[in-house]
């Protein structure tokens, strides 16, 4: 349903050397804009052993590769629980969304405690991490006139008005619509973005796109200023706790 291609994943994580302790899907197929050329991006956390974490050599703390599997590309990025907890604490809505995808390829008991724990890291200043990510999709849609960062764009911003007001992070942009009024042009874009990842965008012009998504951005704006959310995240300790338990048992 997800338009995700039919490929066996098991091999692929079968090559990390640590402990994976989840690996979800992100990019367009979790925000439910895939085209058929589109890659799978699949993100996740390792678990460093202790002694990578207390010897001389700087850890691999982030690990990145990209291949081809049975004519799909994709590529995974993970980074280890320690460095996945503090950008958790940062304002990093990327992540989080990256953690309660429903796109789940593995899990684990630690991965459940951290999204139990995600609640805890939100805060009003996500707001601010999902109207910079539109002005720098947008500004990319200016330059190339792809469809693909349009999309980015209308997406961050609904997810952040969304958050404000619900608390919950909602990465899906055919959901979104139903969620938070948006311009009625938009799933003819999602149907178009269907046929090429890198499709340029026809339908409204400029003027009447640049109108929207500033309207958006005001919407976001008076959001984050009657959210309930918290001003800083309450979690913290509960993160620090987790992560050290989990290292120390592995």
């Amino acid at each position: 349903m997800a338009g995700l291609p039919v490929t066996d994943l098991g091999p692929v994580l079968a090559e990390e050397s640590d402990p994976l302790l989840f690996v979800t899907v992100s990019g367009a197929h979790l925000y439910g804009f895939p085209s058929r050329d589109s890659d799978v991006d699949l993100r996740g956390v390792h678990l460093l052993p202790v002694a990578a974490l207390t010897g001389l050599h700087e850890p691999a703390e982030t690990r990145s590769w990209m291949a081809d599997r049975d004519g799909t590309e994709m590529d995974l990025v993970t980074h280890d629980l320690r460095k996945f907890a503090r950008l958790m604490l940062r304002h990093n809505g990327y992540v989080l969304e990256q953690l309660l995808s429903p796109l789940v390829v593995r899990t684990s008991e630690t991965h459940r405690e951290l999204t139990a724990l995600a609640p805890g890291v939100l805060t009003a200043h996500h707001a601010h991490h999902y109207q910079g990510f539109a002005r720098t999709q947008w500004r990319l849609f200016e330059k190339t006139g792809e469809l693909k960062p349009l999309l980015y764009t209308f997406r961050a911003l609904l997810t952040g008005i969304h958050l404000m007001r619900s608390g919950e992070i909602q990465a899906h942009l055919p959901t979104l619509l139903g969620e938070v009024a948006a311009p009625g042009y938009l799933p003819d874009l999602i149907a178009a973005k269907a046929a090429a990842e890198h499709g340029r965008a026809d339908g409204p012009g400029p003027e009447r796109l640049r109108a929207d998504v500033e309207a958006l951005g005001a919407v976001l704006e008076e959001a984050r200023s009657d959210t309930a959310l918290s001003d800083a995240p309450v979690a913290h300790e509960a993160l620090h706790e987790l992560v050290v338990r989990v290292r120390l048992e592995c």
